[in-house]
């Protein structure tokens, strides 16, 4: 997000699983992501306020990494985040599952809501590829770079955006770990590595690499570690 995209997402998909009212899984999870600067969590935040929503207190946030976040709202335990996340919360469902691939095939970034330990609904967020980005691509292309994409996101997402603009290498599901140990494995396959991120999840990897470059609208953790920023 932020990098191959216009960094600013906005909410796309709204669903609830049973007995969950749609409104009120959104309001949940906004008044969770409410404590993050992340730009998805910021993307649900406005949708909810475009709904004229309430947003609540939020008690006990805590950021899990790689996974999403989770706080107490109204009392409630209230996750919003991966695969990973609703599992460790014992809330796995297989029909949002498969709506949330639907949604992800289209390139949406899809996360997953529980409340109390129960599957509530699906929410996904849509960030429009920068219109600059395929010609980019084909000019790194041109001078003989070979690209790779390395996203958080799920494979399904990051496989139809990799498609879209002719990515050479798409790595998905990876960590803040991982983006650090994919850089070194590239360098000591004996590659000059250039790595681009915005993100507080980039940051290892841009001090990590040869040239770091950091978007200008992006972490400011991402910009020092970068040696360039893109304002």
């Amino acid at each position: 997000t932020g990098t191959l995209t216009e960094g600013r997402p906005a909410l796309a998909t709204l669903e609830a699983a049973g007995g969950f009212d749609e409104e009120e899984v959104l309001a949940l999870a906004a008044s969770v992501e409410n404590a993050s600067e992340h730009p998805l969590a910021q993307a649900i935040v406005a949708g909810a306020r475009e709904r004229s929503l309430q947003l609540r207190p939020a008690e006990d946030f805590e950021s899990v990494t790689g996974r999403g976040a989770q706080a107490r709202v109204d009392g409630k335990l209230v996750a919003i985040g991966n695969v990973r996340m609703m599992e460790s919360v014992g809330a796995s469902d297989e029909a949002l599952l498969e709506a949330a691939d639907a949604h992800r095939a289209e390139g949406q970034t899809v996360m997953f809501v529980a409340v109390d330990g129960r599957a509530a609904g699906i929410i996904g967020v849509e960030d429009p590829i920068k219109k600059t980005t395929p010609r980019a691509i084909e000019e790194l292309h041109a001078e003989g770079l070979e690209v790779v994409m390395l996203t958080g996101d799920n494979a399904v997402t990051a496989e139809a955006v990799g498609r879209r603009i002719g990515i050479d290498d798409v790595r998905a599901d990876v960590s803040p770990e991982d983006k650090h140990r994919v850089v070194r494995e590239l360098q000591a396959e004996g590659k000059i590595v250039a790595m681009a991120g915005d993100g507080i999840n980039d940051a290892p990897a841009l001090a990590q690499a040869e040239i770091g470059i950091a978007m200008g609208t992006g972490t400011d953790v991402a910009m020092e570690s970068a040696g360039i920023t893109l304002v």
